[in-house]
């Protein structure tokens, strides 16, 4: 079974980025370059990061 919490940190700026890449990014908790959160591990966040896993480092 997967664990039940996603560390998430965002690595890469979200400047130039379109209004829905950001609205993921914020949706996810994170503001600021090198913030962290950690998430419950559900369908919705896992959806959510792999939207915008290009700017992010994703931890089990």
């Amino acid at each position: 079974m997967a664990s039940k919490t996603i560390t998430v940190k965002l690595k890469k700026s979200v400047i130039g980025s379109n209004q829905k890449v950001r609205g993921t990014v914020r949706g996810l908790g994170l503001k600021k370059t090198n913030s962290s959160r950690t998430l419950e591990n559900t369908p919705a966040v896992r959806g959510m990061i792999k939207k915008v896993i290009h700017l992010l480092e994703v931890t089990e």
